[in-house]
């Protein structure tokens, strides 16, 4: 019913940049927070940043000062901007998002498909 695509993953060497966008389509009627999250390999599913509906935001410490979520909801977008980029930041990066497909339905979450950041020289 909803379906949320990345893209702008890639590999990048450190100190560079990366612009992650991610756009919703299918039966939506409403969204409310959206994010990016992240997995590198080994380790847990993790909040990047996060944006709500009337655009507080909330970042992950590791990432403040570097890295600027946004959304356009006229587009049903969220982007990531992502500076200074470090190793630690390599994972594979999933836009989510909550949605309502009909009026008096919840919230639910859907998730990208996820894309591939890789920093190194």
């Amino acid at each position: 019913q909803v379906q949320l695509v990345e893209s702008g993953g890639g590999l990048v060497q450190p100190g560079g940049s990366l612009r992650l966008s991610c756009s919703a389509s299918g039966r939506i009627f409403r969204i409310g927070a959206m994010g990016w999250y992240r997995q590198a390999p080994g380790k847990q599913r993790e909040l990047v940043a996060l944006i709500s509906s009337n655009d507080d935001i909330d970042y992950r410490d590791s990432v403040k000062g570097r890295f600027t979520i946004s959304r356009d909801n006229a587009k049903n977008t969220v982007n990531l901007q992502m500076n200074s980029l470090e190793p630690d930041d390599t994972a594979v990066y999933y836009c989510n998002a909550g949605v309502k497909t009909t009026t008096l339905g919840p919230f639910r979450d859907y998730w990208g498909q996820g894309t591939q950041v890789t920093v190194s020289s």
